[in-house]
């Protein structure tokens, strides 16, 4: 119905305010799934007396005035209206009622009874969906199933499990077929026609991973470098060539590509995952010192820092936990030191507890001997697994150590 072709007696209605409160109450019970037809009476909160009046007047006839009996019947705030007797009265049809309730209200009627039986079924069609798309890894559609879902997620995930068996049928075919590796790039370029669909960072890339441990019968891997090798061995290749670790004087004993091109030395050199997992070095067990920032390694070059050094700028990502883990198998004894900071000091938590490294330029020592202001920045929350010195006196300075004060470069490059 048009704005034009509603009728004044309607128009008056939704206009009263005296009736408003009537209006949003069958607004509501026709929301809710009550066909106008059916509707005979509605309870009505908090309608005004000037309302309360208006129905009695066409409602009450003589006879029960007569008799005290109102058509109108009110309990404390809580109004009974015939909502059936009213519209005979006025000469309306109850196909009227939805356009008063519209109109009155200033919102629109939405079955909330209709939506979510269809909310159920597209849901229902979803579930049925990632279950035969993700047959093959029955563990992982129960895990996205009982995530749920939102009205606004239903498309995304359809798409998602659409782009999981995808990768999942061409992961399939290239380890039957023994085919050359795919980097995961070009695998979400295939499935997905992005090819950054499968971002380790991603919600469908953690699928992704979930999905190939599944297939595999593998635990679900937790470190980066090992969600790499999970995906290697499925034919996925992921960011090998993208991050390195720079070395500095590190020497090799093996013979392979990379021992030889440490053996060459003449600087700082870049070890990519693809160097440390398919060219292994095998490194000298000389003592090994690992820093955080990069400048570091610029202040040993500019002072002839002669011993072995390597830099994994900032949290660790699966290149520096496959450096790490090769350093230690050769036998390297590791010493650690980032910033003085949190996210450096959880860094170097991990590097200690997963590689058994000590660690270096990260004591009260140096924080007292940096100063009342290190730098500029604030220091923030710490971790709350540090010594009691230690956080005893970054707490006094208030301000963060990082590597390049001179304090902590002298400290590190003066072995």
């Amino acid at each position: 119905m048009t704005e034009s072709s509603v009728p004044d007696i309607v128009r008056a209605l939704a206009t009263d305010p005296d009736l408003l409160p009537l209006w949003e109450a069958v607004h509501e019970r026709l929301c809710a799934g009550a066909e106008p037809a059916r509707l005979a009476t509605v309870t009505v909160a908090g309608m005004p007396p000037g309302g309360v009046a208006v129905l009695r007047t066409w409602l009450d006839t003589s006879t029960r005035r007569r008799r005290g009996n109102s058509a109108i019947a009110s309990t404390g705030s809580r109004t009974r209206v015939p909502l059936r007797e009213l519209l005979v009265h006025l000469g309306l049809a109850s196909e009227q009622l939805p356009v008063i309730a519209a109109l009155a209200v200033g919102r629109p009627l939405v079955n909330r009874a209709l939506a979510r039986m269809e909310s159920t079924a597209v849901r229902g069609e979803l579930w049925s969906r990632i279950e035969t798309d993700l047959a093959v890894v029955p563990r992982l559609a129960r895990r996205i199933r009982a995530s749920g879902v939102s009205g606004n997620d239903i498309e995304a995930i359809a798409r998602q499990s659409r782009q999981l068996r995808s990768a999942l049928d061409e992961i399939r075919t290239v380890c039957h077929a023994e085919a050359a590796p795919l980097t995961l790039a070009k695998l979400a370029h295939d499935c997905a026609g992005d090819p950054h669909a499968f971002d380790l960072n991603t919600l469908t890339g953690r699928r992704l991973v979930e999905a190939v441990a599944e297939l595999y019968g593998e635990p679900h891997p937790v470190r980066p470098d090992t969600v790499r090798a999970l995906l290697a061995k499925a034919g996925i290749l992921a960011d090998r060539l993208s991050t390195a670790v720079l070395v500095l004087n590190v020497q090799a004993t093996g013979t392979g590509i990379v021992d030889q091109r440490l053996r060459l030395g003449g600087g700082p050199m870049s070890l990519t995952l693809y160097d440390l997992t398919v060219h292994p070095p095998n490194f000298q067990p000389s003592p090994l010192l690992v820093v955080e920032n990069p400048s570091v390694l610029e202040a040993a070059i500019a002072g002839g820092f002669s011993n072995p050094m390597a830099c994994t700028s900032g949290h660790l990502r699966a290149v520096d936990h496959a450096f790490l883990q090769r350093a230690v198998d050769c036998g390297v004894p590791l010493r650690y030191a980032g910033d003085l900071d949190r996210d450096g000091l959880i860094i170097a938590e991990q590097v200690r507890d997963l590689y058994g490294a000590r660690l270096a330029a990260m004591t009260t020592a140096v924080v007292q001997r940096a100063g009342d202001r290190p730098s500029a920045v604030p220091l923030g929350e710490l971790p709350g697994t540090l010594p009691p010195g230690l956080a005893a006196a970054l707490a006094q300075t208030g301000r963060v150590v990082f590597q390049e004060n001179d304090v902590v470069l002298d400290t590190l490059l003066a072995t």
